[in-house]
């Protein structure tokens, strides 16, 4: 097999559905057709920001590949975010750069901002006209969270912001910056000290220095952000005050790591596809440089990471849309990911002799793009830490449980012949009715899952016996207090027996009071069709842990038993 199959490969069909191979087939589509002619020039203009990649993958909405159906995003979940980052980093890390790098503030405002938040940033971001980034990281501080200095001073009822940020992803394409900063005294506890806000981009203040280019990841803006008095209102406040090293800390884990991860992902296949192509085609002896046993033998340690990479980064996602535990998954995924595409691409410029010194040659390009998965979202030793902590049972907050718990409650259901991120409706190919979890038809002998025809799952409610059905043997009144929807809204079915999977069931948040029902222009019309995907139900996050929880819809939320 190929080290790029141009369909997922086989490993990887327990964590895909139907759907998402149309995503994988559309990626590397726009891969082809997009990203392959820029990357040329993108690396010949170095000091030259990417605006035209960014503007296309914006218009399909991609940045919003998480965000719910409610505010206008595709509500496709982790796995199909991994599938996006990773086709496209395939051709141009750079490129995929630009999309993860935006996804990780995005993240942030589905788990902490309150509903009127969502309501005013997301539907922006899900139709292209605004891009996010997040700032974190402090010239001094650098990656610390802890020492942060960028401060923010309450005058009235707004907040005066000061300090500087550096390293920010798409700084010179956002409309709009979550940034960390410092609110209590000195001497309050980090868990206590920070605060998130966003600032748009248009503050007076706030002022973006020219791009500089890097060692790799052309055309990718990473710059700083200078912020003098700038104000903003209580209302851009996200989460509450002193919630920033949450929303910091949880944005890293459950966006920036997997992200990371899938970048090195693509920059992996792309060195073991450049290598093996350049061997077989090299003559040497009587034959060519692939056939002898010492080179064989680096492309097979190589194929090897690439294999065991592939996995770690598609498995971890697939937990984390599971609503299940899967922290340390995530930060092994990107922490491994990383080590072995480095080693790899070391072994590929070794095996290329001098020809990898040409500065036009591909395989310089994939090696210096690879050293930015590194520092960004912890270094190394950071997930040796966060990766002992768990071994010694000391990872107490499990952020991918923790905020994935109302995803199920407050995704609508999507319609039954319309994938949310699949091809435009004019060019999408006929649906075959196919689904991951129906039973095998008879003959098949076990076929793969995404080849059997359509059934419902079994254990979809039956409208028709809905007089018959209790939720507790002990309370055969249950199903006359269920709650009736509002006609016109979609109440999405009780995931609750779904999101059970091996007697797992992640913790129930309450809706928080502050929290109006759902604005007209964001109401989602009532399907009845089977989930995207999985059987922990919830492909996406929403609300906030502890605090604000998103509610199911705008009709009441059903009684969670």
């Amino acid at each position: 097999m190929s080290a790029t199959p141009a369909t997922p490969p086989p490993a990887l069909r327990p964590y895909l559905t139907a759907r998402h191979e149309l995503l994988w087939d559309e990626a590397d589509a726009f891969a082809a057709e997009h990203v392959a002619p820029r990357a040329v020039r993108m690396e010949a203009a170095p000091g030259r920001v990417e605006r035209k990649v960014a503007d296309l993958m914006a218009a399909r909405g991609w940045f919003a590949v998480t965000v719910p159906a409610a505010f206008g995003g595709l509500g496709a979940g982790h796995v199909a975010k991994t599938i996006l980052v990773h086709r496209i980093a395939r051709v141009s890390a750079a490129a995929a750069a630009i999309l993860q790098a935006s996804l990780i503030p995005v993240g942030a405002l589905l788990h902490f901002a309150s509903y009127e938040q969502k309501g005013r940033w997301l539907p922006r971001v899900a139709d292209g006209s605004l891009l996010l980034s997040i700032g974190v990281t402090e010239p001094l501080a650098g990656g610390h969270i802890g020492g942060i200095e960028t401060t923010a001073e309450r005058v009235g009822n707004q907040w005066v912001i000061t300090g500087s940020k550096i390293h920010i992803g798409n700084s010179h394409l956002a409309g709009a910056h979550l940034v960390i900063a410092r609110t209590a005294k000195a001497g309050a506890s980090t868990s206590q000290a920070l605060t998130a806000f966003m600032v748009e981009a248009d503050r007076p203040g706030l002022s973006v220095p020219g791009h500089r280019a890097g060692l790799g990841l052309h055309g990718f803006s990473a710059g700083c952000l200078d912020l003098d008095h700038v104000r903003v209102p209580d209302d851009n406040v996200v989460g509450e005050i002193g919630q920033g090293l949450s929303v910091a800390q949880s944005s890293s884990i459950l966006y920036g790591r997997p992200n990371l991860a899938a970048v090195s992902l693509g920059i992996h296949e792309a060195v073991v596809a450049t290598t093996t192509a350049r061997l077989k085609t090299r003559p040497r002896y009587r034959g060519t440089l692939s056939d002898l046993p010492v080179l064989r033998d680096r492309i097979g340690a190589m194929e090897a990471r690439l294999r065991a990479g592939r996995i770690l980064a598609y498995q971890s996602v697939h937990l984390l849309d599971q609503g299940l535990p899967c922290d340390a998954d995530l930060i092994n995924a990107k922490y491994l990911g990383h080590q072995w595409a480095a080693q790899s691409a070391q072994d590929a410029m070794e095996l290329h002799g001098a020809h990898a010194l040409d500065r036009d040659y591909v395989l310089q390009r994939l090696w210096r793009d690879i050293q930015y998965t590194y520092p960004p979202a912890g270094t190394g030793e950071v997930q040796r830490m966060r990766l002992a902590d768990a071994a010694f049972d000391e990872d107490h907050i499990q952020w991918s449980e923790r905020l994935a718990a109302e995803a199920a409650w407050a995704r609508p259901t999507p319609p039954p012949h319309e994938p949310p991120y699949a091809a435009p409706r004019e060019s999408r190919p006929p649906r075959t009715g196919r689904c991951r979890w129906s039973p095998s038809p008879a003959g098949t002998g076990g076929t793969h899952p995404g080849d059997r025809p359509f059934q419902p799952r079994k254990r979809h409610r039956d409208p028709a016996r809905d007089d018959q059905r209790t939720d507790h043997p002990s309370d055969a009144n249950a199903a006359a207090r269920r709650p009736t929807p509002r006609e016109g809204l979609c109440t999405p079915r009780d995931r609750s027996e779904d999101r059970a999977v091996g007697g797992h069931r992640p913790p129930v948040h309450p809706r928080h009071p502050r929290e109006p029902p759902l604005p007209a222009p964001l109401q989602a019309p009532c399907h009845r069709a089977p989930p995207i995907h999985h059987p922990a139900g919830g492909l996406s996050h929403g609300g906030q842990a502890g605090s604000e929880a998103q509610p199911r819809t705008a009709a009441a939320a059903p009684s969670r038993r």
